[in-house]
């Protein structure tokens, strides 16, 4: 197995600020997409009265739902084994940091996962605005039940695209313009699943935007307890080094 050079200790001041600035950017963006009510008006688009169309739709079941869900864990999987045996690109990154996309990967799909559950928003194909039994209900009414299935909020399936957002903050330590690459494809596959899912009736545009804010913010929070980590070690293995001599 090749050995990737150890991770630097960073000096945070700067990415800290800059990854704070977007976050609360993207923030400020998503409230505002919220305030502006526009959730309904766009899943008319594709949904009426007698449902949607594409709901069924052999494409958006069996490709871009299922399909799509299982190649993204099997890039897990992936991912996972280049933890003991990186290929490619993973060989430039230290154990540790292998060790950490993985992680946080997992850790978006977690917080997406335990919001679902206890998630009293359904879905608008769910809606009697799109031939369902529920009520358009906004998911910050916590709590509060719209009639319908539930547990719609926030987009699942558009975090198999949003959780590698991970991938950019591991990867810009060692290499910025891969990480840069690798958020863009990141934030394309997971606008384009979720975007599939809102054509369905799945979901609403919303969902999918606190989506990617969320597995953006939860991969962050994940790099900044892993890079603190490995100053740390840096940092005992520096001293103990000076001890010696």
């Amino acid at each position: 197995m090749t050995s990737a050079p150890p991770s630097p200790v960073s000096t945070p001041s700067l990415a800290f600020f800059s990854s704070l600035c977007w976050t609360l950017l993207a923030l400020a963006c998503v409230i505002a997409w919220d305030a502006s009510s526009f959730d309904m008006p766009v899943a008319r688009w594709f949904g009426s009265s007698q449902g949607f169309a594409l709901q069924s739709n052999w494409f958006m079941v069996h490709i871009a739902h299922e399909g799509a869900r299982m190649l993204a864990w099997v890039i897990v999987l992936g991912l996972t084994l280049c933890i003991w045996w990186p290929v490619g690109l993973m060989r430039r990154l230290p154990y540790s940091r292998r060790v950490q996309l993985v992680v946080s990967i997992l850790v978006s799909l977690v917080v997406m996962a335990l919001m679902k559950r206890f998630s009293a928003t359904s879905c608008p194909w769910d809606l009697a605005d799109f031939g369902g039994v529920g009520h358009y209900v906004s998911h910050w009414a916590w709590g509060t039940h719209d009639g319908g299935g539930g547990h719609c909020f926030p987009a699942g399936h558009a975090s198999a695209g949003f959780g590698f957002i991970s991938g950019y903050f591991v990867l810009r330590h060692h290499q910025p313009r891969a990480a840069r690459i690798w958020l863009l494809a990141a934030l394309v596959a997971g606008f384009a699943l979720g975007w599939a899912q809102q054509m369905r009736g799945a979901h609403f545009m919303s969902h999918t935007l606190w989506t990617a804010w969320l597995c953006w913010t939860s991969a962050w929070l994940c790099d900044l307890v892993a890079t603190a980590h490995i100053g740390r070690r840096q940092h005992a293995g520096t001293g103990w080094q000076q001890a010696e001599i």
